[in-house]
């Protein structure tokens, strides 16, 4: 007991860094800025967090002012608000990524990452820094509902977290980025060096003590979404190629399955034979080819994405490259 007191009181007041990747949001992060920076003093001034907490933005590439409005803010307040600029877009991902290793390597006790869009709700800051207090390693934003969201995106979002879980890859339902990550679960993230970042799995995998804090999300105020559906469905299919390879073991049984048909069907044509009862087949044939070929597409697609991944992995090339830091 005395043990677990003296790591609680360790924790007390850490040092928070917010990491934001930021694609584009010249329009959102003047609403932005003004809301973290009221939301962090508050959480100085009740003594939740140190004094040397700051905002940690990352400009994933952006092609509009977004790092000239960052750049502004850091000479507004130096001490709260901080820059990093990617040379190159890598990704939201690659560039939470980028934030996160910063955050570590700058000192911070702990990091909460969250989008620029602020439709998390930054209100339950507190509860996060509470649950790391207390002893929790890693603390998920979890989503109470999703009565906001559309049919489609309710239902495609379902049966994302559906897909994973019956592929093997361990995921946190309802939890897209918006986590609080101690300083010994940053470390332990470091050591993974894969290219193809799928986050939402690599995270729960760390281990550590963890928690959940349940939240209401809300509407983006301005700009407009990084995750439209093309976006979202290749999200989804790193997120599964990345973790499991059940879909390789899903094409050797489709194989399978095609051969038993192939000679059920070798089967049928020696038998109408000897029967006298040979039929022209025209129409069974190209059915039969149809689906022989795209099922033979389908596997060669499946194996092909993971086959890509080996060429990325191989090729040990940096996920990301910071230009400049402020």
């Amino acid at each position: 007991m005395a043990a677990q007191r003296t790591s609680v009181e360790q924790r007390q007041q850490p040092t928070i860094f917010f990491v934001i990747p930021c694609y584009n949001e010249i329009e959102q992060l003047p609403i932005t800025a003004p809301v973290l920076q009221k939301k962090i003093s508050a959480l100085k001034s009740s003594h939740l967090i140190a004094e040397d907490s700051r905002v940690l933005f990352v400009d994933d590439g952006s092609k509009d002012g977004t790092w000239q409005y960052i750049r502004q803010l850091n000479k507004t307040d130096a001490s709260l608000f901080h820059g990093v600029k990617l040379a190159h877009n890598r990704g939201h991902q690659n560039a939470l990524l980028a934030g996160l290793m910063t955050a570590l390597s700058q000192g911070c006790d702990a990091a909460i990452s969250l989008d620029a869009d602020l439709q998390d709700d930054i209100n339950v800051f507190d509860e996060f820094v509470k649950q790391y207090v207390s002893g929790a390693e890693i603390v998920y934003g979890v989503r109470s509902s999703r009565n906001k969201d559309t049919w489609f995106k309710r239902n495609t979002a379902e049966a994302f977290y559906a897909l994973n879980a019956w592929m093997g890859a361990e995921t946190i339902r309802d939890h897209a980025d918006y986590r609080l990550m101690g300083r010994a679960a940053l470390q332990a993230l470091s050591e993974y060096g894969e290219v193809n970042l799928f986050l939402r799995g690599i995270v729960p995998e760390l281990g550590f003590s963890t928690a959940v804090v349940t939240y209401e999300r809300g509407e983006r105020e301005a700009g407009e979404s990084k995750y439209p559906l093309k976006k979202m469905i290749s999200f989804a299919v790193e997120g599964i190629t990345s973790f499991s390879v059940k879909p390789l073991h899903f094409v050797t049984g489709m194989g399978m399955l095609s051969i038993l048909v192939g000679i059920g069907m070798f089967i049928y044509v020696i038998v109408s034979w000897a029967n006298n009862n040979v039929v022209s087949g025209w129409g069974s044939i190209m059915c039969s080819l149809w689906l022989i070929g795209g099922l033979l597409m389908l596997s060669m697609g499946i194996i092909g994405e993971y086959v890509g991944k080996i060429y990325l992995e191989a090729k040990h090339r940096p996920r990301y490259v910071i230009e400049t830091e402020i």
